[in-house]
Parts: C-alpha cells; structure tokens; sequence
C-alpha cells in the first residue's frame, strides 16, 4: 500500500476504505472487518455516518495493531463553533473508542468554521487527533475561511474522479502541500464513466475492471482515493491496484475525460439549510 507525507509530517495511506451509507446495524463492521482483511489500513467514516461505533468495534476486534490502522472521522454542522466543537470531537473519540483519530475533518464548510478549527487544532496539540482537515470547500468556500486559519488543513476531502478532476481547487492546495481526498472516486457508479472508451480500453490491456483503472489513475496522479462498496470481491479489488502503471500517455488520456462538474455542489443555493436539517447526532 502507497502512503502519502502529509504537510504535517503524518502518513496516510493513499487507498481508504468509505463507510459512508453504510448502516450502523452491523453492517458497517462487517465490511469494515471485511476490508481489513483485505489490506485496507485506511477507515473514514463521520459522525453524520452513525456508524462510528461499528468501526470502532471492528477495528478492535480485528486482531491488527491499533498504530497500524488510520481513522478518519469529521465534525457535523451541529457542532460548529469553538465550544460546540470540544463536544462533537468528545462524542466521535468515545464512540470509535479507538484511543485518538488520526485524521478529523469538518464535514460541511458552513457556519463558525473558524471556531470549530481553532478547537480541533487544540485536540492535535492535546495528541487526541493527529491531524486535521476539512471537507466540501470549493476554491471559493476555501478562500473564505482558510486564510483565517492558525494552520493549514491538511487534507481537503472532495468530490473527485475522471470526469471531476478540481483541476482549480488543486493549484490552491498545492501551494500549502494539502493533499486532496476524493470521495465518489468511482463516481458514483456512473455508467458514462465505468463504460468510457478509454477505461475499457486500459482494463482490457491491463486485465483489470474499469473501477480498477479510474483509481490507478486517481492515486498515480497524486490524490488519495476512498472507494466503497459491501460486496466482498469489490472490496478487495479496489485495493488491487499497485502492480501496474499506466503510461504517461494514458495518464494525460486519462486527465482528458476532465468535465469540470461536480454532482454535489456545496455553493448552490439551499445546500447548507438542507443539510442542517438533514438529522441531529446525539449523544
């Protein structure tokens, strides 16, 4: 597995396995426990996921050495702001149990943005997060909040494949190192982009599936990568992707297939009040 320096010195394996709508039912633990079993050191879940426990349990159970095993979790919106935040960082480190989180990021880039940051940047100096990010900020949500930052993200987790490559929001994050996530890394399972030309091409040269291809291509380009699936021959195939290389032809053949649009965009009008109103995470 490839991992990847981040601007603060931590590693982050540049594979991860995504949980999200995934249920909390025991669904969730099955898959992740499936996914370690795999190879995945890499978990992202969320508090709006409501399955933070059942990853928690599976990585407990798993027999794998908790240092071995990187956790990613974020903050809702409802824990926005300075004290608010202190609560919603305390709900997901006791409910993963895990010790501390290797990754935390603000999930929806709405509201006390700032106040949120400056108590997450407390629980890295407090070792209960190893590093922080953020998520869903667009060029223009990112230079609304991140310049009032005591310190950088360190990853800004997106929206991101073939068709949607954040060619833009990349040139920003280069000039601090923050390394961009991409969720939806398959796209969401659209058949326009699984059943490209080009990606059926690649997978016949390479003897593997056109999901296969889009993340090769993904993590050869720089990104960190988080598929997600439950089918167990899926998840053990997105993670098969290191015994080949394509070319650089292919990779600029690749970043060709580039659209510029996103099927979630956190700048529309009535996003954020959608999503405030979207559940509340108790405790």
């Amino acid at each position: 597995m490839d991992k990847i320096i981040l601007n603060d010195g931590n590693q982050i394996p540049s594979v991860g396995f995504g949980v999200f709508m995934i249920p909390g039912d025991g669904a969730t633990y099955t898959a992740v426990l499936e996914a370690l079993n795999a190879g995945y050191r890499h978990i992202d879940t969320a508090a709006a996921y409501f399955n933070e426990e059942d990853v928690g349990r599976a990585v407990r159970d798993s027999g794998i050495p908790r240092e071995e095993i990187y956790i990613t979790s974020k903050l809702w919106l409802q824990d926005h702001g300075y004290e608010q935040a202190k609560v919603g960082i305390a709900r997901s480190l006791r409910k993963l149990d895990l010790g501390y989180i290797d990754l935390y990021l603000i999930h929806q880039p709405y509201g006390d943005v700032c106040g949120a940051w400056k108590a997450m940047e407390e629980a890295k100096a407090e070792g209960k997060i190893r590093s922080i990010g953020v998520s869903n900020m667009t060029p223009k949500i990112w230079n609304q909040f991140v310049p009032q930052f005591a310190t950088k993200p360190a990853v800004n987790q997106v929206e991101c494949n073939p068709f949607c490559q954040q060619r833009e929001l990349r040139r920003i994050l280069d000039e601090d190192n923050v390394k961009l996530e991409c969720y939806y890394p398959l796209g969401h399972g659209n058949e326009e982009l699984l059943g490209n030309e080009l990606v059926v091409e690649l997978a016949k040269k390479y003897h593997k599936n056109a999901g296969q291809i889009l993340l090769r291509f993904e993590t050869q380009d720089g990104l960190i990568v988080l598929p997600k699936s439950t089918h167990p021959e899926r998840i053990k195939g997105n993670i098969d992707i290191f015994d080949f290389k394509l070319t650089n032809d292919e990779m600029n053949a690749m970043r060709a297939l580039d659209k510029g649009k996103t099927s979630h965009d956190p700048e529309a009008p009535g996003v954020e009040e959608m999503l405030r109103n979207a559940f509340v995470i108790e405790d």
